[in-house]
This record gives structure tokens, C-alpha cells and sequence, in this order.
């Protein structure tokens, strides 16, 4: 799986580096309310000569920058920009004053206007014809060339249009700008999300370059009352290319990870450093952004698991779905992260007596096809009673937003469906295998550019789909603009807890005998704009080679 993920991350279909980048990125026009700024000053950065700069190893863990809409409005410019480390090459969304990925705090019923220029230069590639846009389709440029990007705002119920959250067609190529004008619905529940590129074919490679940030929609206190005033930590967990090639074994893993851009490399693995203060309760706010690597958190406090107290899976409080506006709390010991899934859980800092306190990723098996995502820190917390705080979350207040989810189970079902990933291995060990998501009696099918849609319903409907997997690697899935009701899993209903609103799900390797692991989702098309959007698989390497789908929903 992983020569075509390397391929792609260090040449990027063309992507020049070594070139004069474009004009300084444009002002931004951010609301006044932000955190300080967590970035190395601007002679640290010329030094290094980098945009897409780095924290060192073992660095502490600094808040990435926030800006808060305003008036109903935020205002946002970003620059796309790439630049080399050791791992390869970069990719970054900064603002002027090259702060990286800042945290995007809206409301719902805000406006959203991102102001995107795309900062890297591309040689003339011979695949650019091949990728032109269908007339009727475009949205910025005709002919996505090598190095173009747009963004994807995972999660959010926006509308899949151009200038929203549109990633088939949309394309930004090197030197040009586009503006993203978003309307956040009423309805969107409070919690995490967050933006990424999404263009076929290199998503993988701009994901794991570091192209990612937190979207946070306020009022979870509001829901969740038992995170009024606390200290909210937002924690992005990215992974990048070994600069070591050599292929995983028992000790190699398939990707390096960082924490905020603080990286946590092989083979010593120096963890990064969480400041805190002692006993104090925090929310903490986790995004897995990387690309391919499963996450599975543990926080052990001198080799004591400690309780993780869950508040919010993907964006939904926890048991916020029975209308009742209120959400209920989940405690657990591990919490388990696909790429693309977001956690927010309340935790405990150690006290004095604590020697070592440390947030670990356990190893998750992604099967004899899959990646090798083995055991590591990913952080440790340091104590004292000056320890660094973020912000705090507001005083909750009663909530009178829209229920999104209201009486999800009640409608009858107006289609069942079966969809299936698979895969067909590559023929020699140069070659990529071929990664597909089928709707149960059509023809596996490479995603390619202007295909019909495969699945074409009403807005208006509840689906109840059955995914299964059967390939031997673990798979992902994930769906846009909206959100589903986990019902079952491998044919048993799951319990209470277990039973949340999600945007993205694991599915686990079929062993090549017995039933297929499978999950059942009620799929909420009743409040999606109509228009066309993906479904596919978010190990953005098996996205890139074709495990990808359209569905069109219309009025």
C-alpha cells in the first residue's frame, strides 16, 4: 500500500519546491477575538526557510491560533504553500503571519468566507489534460493541474455546492485564488470538524504533508453542561512519511505521527509535552488528521489507565440524539480513532505524586494487507501550578437550537441497501493494488473523474444501508454532508452507548473465512441540500486508488 503513498509525497505529480514561492500570503481579516499566537517567531521561521515549518522534537504542546466569528461572520485568508523536511514534502494552510492551520470557531447559522490562495507552483504536467473538468462542472479552474487544491469541510451539513463544500470539481491550481462563501446550518450540532484537501489522486499525499485543521462549532456546553468553564485543549494528531523507506516489520511502523506539528518520530519516539495543572479537569478536543493511521488512545497514568470521559464522537454530543437537547456522558479507557474521527472527552491531570504520565496510541491490527500501526507515546504531561492553560469553555446557557436528528427511527425506511469495500492486490511489488466501494449488484469501479452517480435518492429520506468489508485490510467509511445512527455491528445491535451519531466508522479486515464484518446505519438524507457528494473510504490512500463513489440527492 504504501510505494504509491510515497510517490505521491515526494513528487506530487510536479510540484516544484525549489522555486520562488508567490507573493506573501494576503492579510487576514480575522475577527478581533483570537488566542496568542503559538508560533515560532518570523526570524525562526525565515531561518528555516520553511512555511510548512516544524515544532522539534519533544516540544511542548502549544494551541493551534483561534479565530471566532463575528457578527455572524468569520473572515478567514489562507495561503496553500509547500516546502521540504526530512520526511519529504510539506503541506500547509498559513496565515499572513505564517501561523499554521489555525482553529476555526463558528456558530451555527454563521457565514464562513475563506479567501484561498494556492501558493506552490507546478511544472506542466501531461496528465493535466486528462484531468480536465466537464464544462457544465467547473468551479475555479477548467483543468486541475499538478499541485491544485481545494477543501473539504468534513463533517458540516454544507450544502455540496461550488463555493461551498463542492469536491469533485472544484480546483485551485498553483498562482490562483478562490473564495469559499459557507452558511453553517442552524441545525449543525456543536462540536469538532475540520477542513483537509480533497482532490482525487493527491489527497493522501497533501493530508500526510500536514494540510489540516480544526473547524469547531461553539455551544457544546450548552448540550454537555459538564464542560462549562473548563479548560478546552484542541490535540491534532497528523502521521507523514518515514524518512527511513524501508518496509514496516515488527518494530517499523508504516508512518510517523506528530502532535500540533510537534513531531513524535521513530524509532525513540520523544514524546511531546502536554503542560497542565495538577488535578485539573480539561476538555480535550482530538482529531485524528492523519491520512492512512488508526489511532487507539489510552492515557496511563504510571501504567494506570485513567477514565476518558466522552462527551462528543464526530462532531454530536454523546446521547444528544433522543431530542432532549441534553447530552450524556460516555466513560471509557481507550477511545478508538479511524483517519477523520474526532473525540471529545473530558480528563483528569495527574497529580505531583504521578512519575509518568503519558498518552499512548496502542497498536491496532489493520490486517496481513494493511498498514503496521504499532504502540507509542504521543505525548507526556509535565505539572505545576503555573502549567499552561488554554482558553475556557463558556458558562452553559439553554440551548434552543434545532434538533438535526429528531425522531431519526421513527420514519419508515424508504430503502435498504447493501454497499461493500473490496480490493484486488497488485500483481508485481512495484504495482498498487486496486481499492473499490460497491453498492451490493454493480460492477466494482474505480472512482474517476465525471462518473455517474451510484447511488441517486430524495432529500427528504432515511436509508437504512448495511456496509461490509471484504478485503483483508481494514477499511473506513465515510460519507459527506451528513451524519448516521450506528445500529449494529457484524449483526448485533450495539448497545446504548455505543448506539451515536457518526460521520466516519471502521470496519475491520475480513480473515477470508466466516461472515464479512459488516455495520447498519440509518442514514439521515432529511435535511441534506440536494447535489452531488462522495462516499469512500478515508484511508486517503485507498481513496486516491479509486474506493470512492458519488451519490445525488435530489429535491
Amino acid at each position: 500500500m504504501r510505494s504509491m503513498s510515497r510517490f505521491l509525497a515526494s513528487n506530487n505529480l510536479g510540484l516544484v519546491i525549489g522555486g520562488t514561492l508567490l507573493s506573501t500570503v494576503m492579510a487576514c481579516k480575522t475577527p478581533e477575538s483570537s488566542t496568542a499566537k503559538n508560533t515560532p517567531t518570523t526570524a525562526s521561521r525565515a531561518a528555516s526557510g520553511s512555511p510548512c515549518w516544524r515544532y522539534p522534537d519533544a516540544s511542548t504542546v502549544l494551541e493551534p491560533v483561534a479565530l471566532y466569528s463575528k457578527g455572524g461572520v468569520l473572515k478567514v485568508d489562507l495561503a496553500y504553500q509547500a516546502s521540504t523536511g526530512p520526511e519529504g514534502v510539506r503541506y500547509c494552510y498559513t496565515l499572513a503571519d505564517g501561523s499554521l492551520s489555525p482553529t476555526l470557531h463558528i456558530n451555527p447559522g454563521d457565514h464562513l468566507i475563506i479567501n484561498l490562495s494556492n501558493q506552490t507552483q507546478a511544472a506542466v504536467s501531461k496528465d493535466d489534460m486528462q484531468m480536465q473538468i466537464p464544462a457544465s462542472q467547473v468551479c475555479g479552474a477548467a483543468i486541475m493541474k499538478s499541485g491544485a487544491v481545494n477543501l473539504h469541510f468534513h463533517g458540516t451539513n454544507v450544502a455540496p455546492t461550488c463555493h461551498q463544500d463542492e469536491v469533485i470539481y472544484t480546483s485551485i491550481n498553483p498562482g490562483e485564488s478562490f473564495t469559499y462563501d459557507i452558511t453553517i446550518p442552524n441545525d449543525e450540532p456543536p462540536g469538532l470538524y475540520w477542513y483537509h484537501p480533497h482532490i482525487h489522486g493527491t489527497a493522501e499525499a497533501a493530508v500526510l504533508g500536514g494540510a489540516s485543521g480544526a473547524l469547531i462549532v461553539d455551544g457544546l456546553q450548552d448540550v454537555q453542561p459538564s464542560v462549562a468553564h473548563l479548560p478546552a485543549r484542541t490535540l491534532i494528531v497528523r502521521d507523514q512519511l518515514l524518512p527511513d523507506t524501508s518496509e514496516p516489520s515488527d518494530s517499523l511502523p508504516a508512518w510517523d505521527l506528530s502532535l500540533n506539528y510537534v513531531q513524535v518520530p521513530y524509532p525513540h519516539y520523544p514524546p511531546a509535552l502536554i503542560s497542565m495543572q495538577p488535578n485539573q479537569l480539561e476538555l480535550w478536543r482530538v482529531l485524528n488528521a492523519s491520512a492512512n493511521t488508526m489511532l487507539n488512545l489510552k492515557l496511563l497514568y504510571d501504567g494506570v489507565e485513567q477514565s476518558l470521559r466522552i462527551v462528543g464522537l464526530d462532531g454530536v454530543p454523546t446521547g444528544s440524539q433522543d431530542a432532549q437537547r441534553q447530552g450524556i456522558v460516555i466513560t471509557k479507557t481507550n477511545i478508538l480513532l479511524a483517519p477523520a474521527s474526532r473525540a471529545e472527552f473530558i480528563v483528569r491531570a495527574p497529580d505531583k505524586s504521578v512519575v509518568n504520565p503519558v498518552l499512548w496510541t496502542l497498536r491496532y491490527d489493520t490486517g496481513p494487507n494493511g498498514d503496521h500501526d504499532v504502540e507509542r507515546p504521543l505525548a507526556r504531561i509535565t505539572t505545576s501550578a503555573t502549567g499552561q492553560q488554554p482558553a475556557k469553555m463558556p458558562a452553559a446557557k439553554t440551548s434552543t437550537a434545532a434538533d438535526r436528528f429528531k425522531n431519526i427511527e421513527l420514519p419508515k425506511r424508504t430503502t435498504s441497501r447493501k454497499l461493500y469495500f473490496s480490493q484486488k492486490e497488485a500483481e508485481t511489488l512495484e504495482g498498487d493494488a486496486n481499492f473499490y466501494i460497491t453498492v451490493d449488484g454493480q460492477i466494482p469501479t474505480l472512482f474517476r473523474m465525471g462518473q455517474e452517480p451510484s447511488i441517486t435518492l430524495k432529500t427528504g429520506s432515511v436509508e437504512e444501508w448495511l456496509v461490509e468489508n471484504r478485503a483483508p485490510e481494514t477499511h473506513v467509511f465515510h460519507i459527506h454532508q451528513i451524519h448516521f445512527l450506528l445500529v449494529e455491528q457484524n449483526g448485533v445491535r450495539v448497545s446504548g452507548d455505543e448506539r451515536q451519531f457518526l460521520d466516519t466508522v471502521t470496519l475491520p479486515y475480513w480473515k477470508g473465512t466466516g461472515p464479512y464484518p459488516s455495520v447498519k446505519l440509518l442514514v439521515d438524507f432529511r435535511h441534506v441540500v440536494p447535489g452531488d457528494f462522495v462516499y469512500h473510504c478515508h484511508i486517503l490512500n485507498h481513496e486516491d486508488q479509486g474506493m470512492m463513489a458519488v451519490i445525488r440527492v435530489t429535491p
